[in-house]
C-alpha cells in the first residue's frame, strides 16, 4: 500500500489486495512522517 504523505490527515477507501473487500484507510502525517494509521473493514 502506498500512502501520500503530502496530505496531513486523510481518509479513503481501498479494496483489500487479498479478499477484495473495501477497507477505510485513515493515515495521519506530521512533517512527512507517518504518526497514525487506522484501517477499518467496511463489510458487515
Amino acid at each position: 500500500m502506498l500512502l501520500d504523505s503530502s496530505v496531513r490527515d486523510q481518509t479513503y477507501v481501498e479494496d483489500c489486495e487479498v479478499c477484495c473487500n473495501p477497507i477505510e484507510i485513515h493515515p495521519q502525517f506530521e512533517n512527512n512522517e507517518l504518526i497514525g494509521f487506522e484501517a477499518n473493514n467496511l463489510e458487515q
